[in-house]
């Protein structure tokens, strides 16, 4: 906002509320891409490891990608998307940028989270209940995306089932159901990826190609 022009309209008996409204344009780039593009590659490994992808049992690989990468570049898009005015990008990065380095804690043994538990029944209750919330989270998410575009929309409805499939491996104990939620995920990355691509293309001045992520039609007034 300019000062010159509210001192300006003082000396013209002009209302300075009409100065005083206008800001200055944000000049942050846009970190959509930043952030879908570090979602979607931690999920997409590991999804591939809970498909058991070449032999993989053990997701041990993916802790410092999920801090750093899933974690820290997520919560700091999230941060980022505030000054934008974009509080629905803010959320939605924020929360999974928290929710990769939560996940993760309870698997490094320092936090002796795991430790904590001597019956395995009731850590795979704990880490559904853990599940379930977020489920829950990216449900009321998918709501909000309806406002968005339809690429948002389908990453959240896919990354819904996901959560909900994950639930359900930890309180039933069922392999096919890990693989079912693998294979959710996997699909979850890619249409982040495919979001994150046309973000990143079309914030460039003169992009090469721009890819079709479909937008809902606005209501019509009654």
């Amino acid at each position: 906002m300019s000062s010159v022009r509210v001192e300006e309209g003082l000396t013209k008996g002009e209302p300075v509320q009409a100065y005083v409204a206008q800001r200055t344009p944000c000049r942050i780039g846009n970190p959509g891409a930043l952030g879908l593009f570090s979602f979607a590659s931690t999920t997409f490994i590991l999804s591939l490891y809970n498909l058991q992808t070449r032999g993989i049992h053990t997701p041990n690989a993916v802790v410092g990608m999920a801090i750093f990468c899933g974690g820290l570049v997520q919560l700091l898009a999230g941060m980022w998307e505030f000054p934008r005015g974009n509080a629905f990008g803010a959320t939605a990065f924020g929360s999974y940028g928290a929710l990769w380095m939560a996940y993760t804690t309870i698997f490094i043994p320092g936090s002796r989270v795991l430790s904590a538990y001597s019956n395995e029944k009731e850590l795979a209750s704990a880490l559904g209940i853990f599940l379930i919330a977020w489920f829950m989270v990216t449900f009321f998410l998918l709501i909000a995306s309806f406002r968005k575009m339809i690429g948002l929309a389908l990453l959240f409805a896919f990354l819904s089932l996901t959560f909900l499939l994950l639930a359900i491996a930890e309180f039933t104990g069922k392999e096919k159901v890990i693989k079912a939620g693998g294979a959710t995920g996997a699909i979850t990355a890619f249409i982040a990826y495919y979001v994150g691509l046309a973000g990143l293309l079309a914030s460039e001045d003169r992009p090469v190609i721009l890819l079709p992520v479909g937008i809902f039609a606005p209501r019509k007034p009654n």
